[in-house]
């Protein structure tokens, strides 16, 4: 058997896994994946193999996975039991937040937890379901290499002028930055140009990473020059449930006039607006898509108009735009969402192709376009691998 990493991403109420085998020349190749969702509630265990074929679909009484650590242990006792008894030789995560110290990925200790416990209100939906499972495995397998990849690393090369807010410098030197998320997204995405889209991969491309959560970055050579998402991942476009850009005065207005304490306010904006606030019946896109209600044909033309109005800033930030990628669950699913985003950015010389949307792409766009579109599945946990790889690599070299 082969020597295996583990990827894990975790959220609230679910824990989506993938599984790598190392080969003999380095290389990595998928093997299983999977998640266990519905946790506390109704779990439900799923994984394919590489081909796509169901290993595992088994349901769990609430009482039997109630928490993160109890899906960790029943995931890994599955895991184990497919891989011959054999553990990873390390186990990568996805991490939200890395603050302003942590531009690379990190191998796991006591100190970086609790480095990492402050960013929890910057991502509270995010971070501390992202640690859980980390603390859950250091308890079993205290010997266990765990590396954490961070969704901000790729913007920590932004220049001053994109990452400073308009605050006094002590705010700065505290924090109270500009950070970007989706950064494992990104460059999964700013590394796959190459090969799917070498006309534009050196030049200046937004790519709109559209899920639950949504934001977009302005790639430049490669590189981030800017984000949407800024100290939080509240900022920019609307979302599933979060507001996305906002007035501060309205925070203000919700403090002095309503009485909102702190825990309220953050409740609103993390769970109650976005397209489920726009629209009163759902955050999913899929039904808002389905639906004749009023609100959400109203809740879907915002989301647009907001994705359109970032990209227009996001290529003035660059000075031009030759491409516009766009992937993440809704634009890697819907050709109704991939045109009304083309048909926004109109103006900017992207034409759609609309045989070549409705197939699904890659390219979007007519060979006469003056800008490119594309629709490019992501691949985070391929990112989180090569990383979690790399760093036991360098281990194995140091000994």
């Amino acid at each position: 058997m082969a020597d295996t990493l583990l990827v894990i991403n975790a959220g609230s109420s679910s824990i989506k896994f993938s599984v790598f085998e190392i080969a003999a020349d380095g290389g990595l190749k998928a093997a299983v994946k999977g998640q266990i969702e519905g946790i506390g509630t109704q779990p439900r265990l799923r994984a394919r193999d590489q081909n796509g074929a169901s290993l595992v679909d088994t349901r769990f009484e609430a009482a039997e996975i109630a928490d993160v650590p109890s899906a960790i242990g029943h995931v890994g006792a599955w895991l184990r039991a497919r891989l011959g008894g054999g553990l990873p030789v390390a186990v990568g995560h996805r991490v939200a937040h890395g603050g302003p110290n942590y531009a690379a990925p990190a191998v796991v200790d006591d100190a970086l937890l609790a480095d990492l416990d402050r960013f929890v209100l910057l991502a509270p939906l995010h971070q501390p379901n992202n640690l859980r499972p980390i603390r859950a495995i250091q308890q079993s397998f205290p010997g266990m290499l765990q590396v954490v990849c961070f969704d901000t690393a790729f913007h920590r090369g932004h220049p001053a002028v994109a990452d400073r807010y308009a605050l006094p410098q002590s705010y700065y030197e505290e924090g109270v930055r500009r950070y970007g998320f989706h950064g494992l997204s990104y460059e999964y995405i700013a590394r796959t140009l190459p090969s799917v889209a070498p006309e534009i991969a050196r030049g200046k491309v937004v790519v709109a990473h559209l899920g639950s959560g949504a934001s977009m970055c302005a790639i430049e050579d490669g590189r981030s020059v800017d984000s949407t998402m800024g100290f939080s991942a509240l900022d920019g476009l609307p979302m599933g449930t979060r507001c996305g850009q906002i007035d501060p005065g309205v925070l203000l207005y919700l403090m002095v006039e309503k009485g909102y304490d702190a825990g309220q306010i953050e409740h609103l904006l993390y769970h109650d607006c976005g397209m489920k606030g726009l629209s009163g019946i759902s955050n999913d896109v899929r039904d808002l898509l389905a639906s004749c209600d009023p609100r959400a044909r109203l809740a879907l033309d915002y989301f647009v108009y907001r994705i359109g109005r970032e990209l227009g800033s996001l290529a003035g930030a660059m000075g031009g735009i030759d491409g516009l990628v766009l992937t993440a669950g809704i634009c890697e699913n819907s050709a109704e969402m991939r045109a009304r985003v083309c048909e926004r950015a109109n103006w900017l010389g992207i034409r759609l192709d609309e045989t070549a949307n409705q197939a699904g792409g890659p390219c979007l766009s007519t060979a006469d376009s003056p800008v490119s579109a594309w629709v490019i599945p992501t691949n985070e946990e391929r990112i989180i691998a090569e990383h979690t790889f790399a760093v036991w690599h360098r281990q194995q070299g140091n000994r």
